[in-house]
């Protein structure tokens, strides 16, 4: 074989080795990257479920709180 084929070849080869390990990487990072965005939109999930419950607590001691205000309110 011609000496330029065989550099070539060895060439091709190393890059191949080269994209193939890079693309390795790359695909660890975007893994990474996805596990992390799917813990991020299962705890605001975990918010979101979670609000409607905090917002009708939040209006029963408000009435609570009134009721007790008009029963502690100086009798005029």
């Amino acid at each position: 074989m011609s000496e330029s084929i065989v550099t070539a070849l060895i060439t091709g080869l190393i890059t191949l080795v080269g994209v193939i390990i890079s693309n390795g990487k790359s695909q660890a990072v975007v893994e990474t990257k996805v596990n992390e965005l799917t813990r991020e939109v299962r705890e605001h999930n975990n918010f979101a479920r979670r609000m409607p419950v905090v917002e009708e607590q939040i209006k029963v001691i408000n009435h609570r709180i009134a009721d007790l205000e008009e029963f502690h309110a100086p009798k005029g």
